[in-house]
C-alpha cells in the first residue's frame, strides 16, 4: 500500500500520537516538513490518505506553499483519497472546501468538553459518541473555521462553535487536537507559556490547571482519537 502523507508545518508541532497509532498498526508514513522547505508531490495519488497537522500560522497566510496543498486537499477529496486535519489542518480543509477561516469568538487554550451535535459523530468518535455526548479534548487556536457547503457538522464547543465536520465518509477535519500526546503538550506549554498567561479569553486554561491530571487527560483523549484514527484508516 501507498504510505500516508503526514504534512507538518512547525518544528514543534509533530504527529504525535497520529504517528504513534500508525506504527504500532504498520501502517507507514511519510513526513513532509514544511518548515524546511520540503516540497508536495505533484499529485494526490501519491499517497494513500493525507493528513495535515497543526501549527501557529494562519490558514489565511500567503505561504508559499499553501496554494498546492488547497489543491492537493481538493484532488484527494475529488477522488476518494481519506483526508484528516488536526487544528490549522481542519482550516486548510475547510479553505480548500469552500469554507472560510476567520478569528474565532474566543481564544481557546487547555481541555474542552465538546459536544457531538450529529448522529454521524458516532462513526468517528466511538459508538459511544451520540448525539449530546461530551467530548474531553485539548485545544490551541484563536481562529476557527465555516462548515463548507456539503460537509456535515459533527462536533461544537461553548467557546468555538464549528469544532468538527466530515466530508462524505473518508474525510474528517478538526478543530481540535487529539493528536498530542504528553511529551508534545508539555513543550508546547513550556514554549508558549506567554500565550497564556497574557490571555483573558474565558477559553484558556493555565498550565497550574493542565498539568496536575495531564497524565489522566491524555489517556481520555487517546481512547477517542483511537477510534478517529480508526475509522479514518477503514478509508485507506
Amino acid at each position: 500500500m501507498k504510505t500516508i502523507a503526514i504534512l507538518q508545518h512547525a518544528v514543534h508541532d509533530g504527529p504525535g500520537y497520529f504517528g504513534t497509532w500508525l506504527q504500532a498498526r504498520g501502517l507507514a508514513f511519510k513526513v513532509y516538513r514544511m518548515f524546511e522547505g520540503d516540497l508536495l508531490p505533484p499529485h494526490a495519488s501519491a499517497h494513500a490518505g493525507w493528513c495535515i497537522l497543526g501549527g501557529p500560522m494562519s490558514a489565511n497566510d500567503p505561504l508559499p506553499y499553501f496554494d498546492d496543498l488547497l489543491e492537493r486537499i481538493c484532488e484527494a477529496v475529488a477522488q476518494d483519497i481519506p483526508v484528516i486535519g488536526h487544528c490549522l489542518g481542519g482550516q486548510l480543509m475547510a479553505r480548500a472546501l469552500g469554507g472560510t477561516v476567520q478569528m474565532s469568538e474566543h481564544v481557546e487554550i487547555g481541555w474542552s468538553d465538546l459536544q457531538v451535535v450529529h448522529e454521524n459523530g458516532a462513526q468517528w468518535f466511538g459508538p459511544k459518541a451520540q448525539v449530546g455526548t461530551r467530548l474531553p479534548l485539548f485545544q490551541w487556536h484563536g481562529e476557527s473555521f465555516s462548515i463548507p457547503l456539503g460537509a456535515q457538522w459533527l462536533v461544537q464547543g461553548r467557546h468555538c462553535a464549528h469544532q468538527a465536520f466530515s466530508v462524505g465518509s473518508k474525510h474528517l477535519a478538526m478543530q481540535f487536537h487529539c493528536e498530542v500526546d504528553e511529551a508534545k503538550l508539555r513543550t508546547w506549554l513550556e514554549l508558549d507559556a506567554h500565550e497564556l498567561c497574557g490571555s483573558a479569553s474565558p477559553g484558556v486554561q493555565q498550565a497550574v490547571e493542565i498539568l496536575p491530571t495531564l497524565t489522566r487527560d491524555i489517556a481520555r483523549s487517546q481512547a477517542i482519537a483511537n477510534c478517529v484514527y480508526a475509522r479514518w484508516t477503514q478509508g485507506l
